[in-house]
């Protein structure tokens, strides 16, 4: 508990940080201006493997310091979970660790999914994994 809240804080002259959010309609408009961008679904590799935006990449939360290595601190990531915080989670430890380039996308892959806007995978049963 924090009395006076988050503006007591600001007020305090405290560190803030921010990580930019995105809804899926922004994601979209960004990726007709440039088809290249980086889709980060961080994601157990079993609900990627069973449904995910085609050409995403995929690092799981619960490995992410096994794959760290993998995300270049040069690129932009469109970062995305199943509903926003698992993703938020991912980008606020890279954040801690220097990385500036990390997009969330708000609602996650649920809000992708619905939106029908992005192209996604045919749902595979994750249990074929086993």
């Amino acid at each position: 508990y924090l009395e006076g809240g988050f503006a007591a804080w600001q007020n305090a002259d405290k560190e803030t940080d921010t990580i930019e959010s995105i809804s899926v309609d922004e994601l979209v408009k960004r990726l007709e201006e440039n088809p290249d961008l980086n889709i980060l679904d961080v994601r157990k590799k079993s609900e990627h493997f069973s449904e995910h935006v085609i050409g995403s990449e995929n690092i799981a939360l619960d490995y992410i310091n096994e794959h760290i290595a993998e995300v270049n601190k040069d690129k932009t990531y469109y970062v995305h979970c199943v509903g926003g915080y698992r993703s938020m989670i991912f980008n606020s430890i890279l954040r801690a660790r220097g990385y500036e380039n990390l997009i969330d996308v708000q609602g996650g892959f649920t809000a992708i999914k619905e939106s029908g806007k992005l192209k996604v995978s045919n749902y595979v049963c994750p249990t074929t994994m086993l």
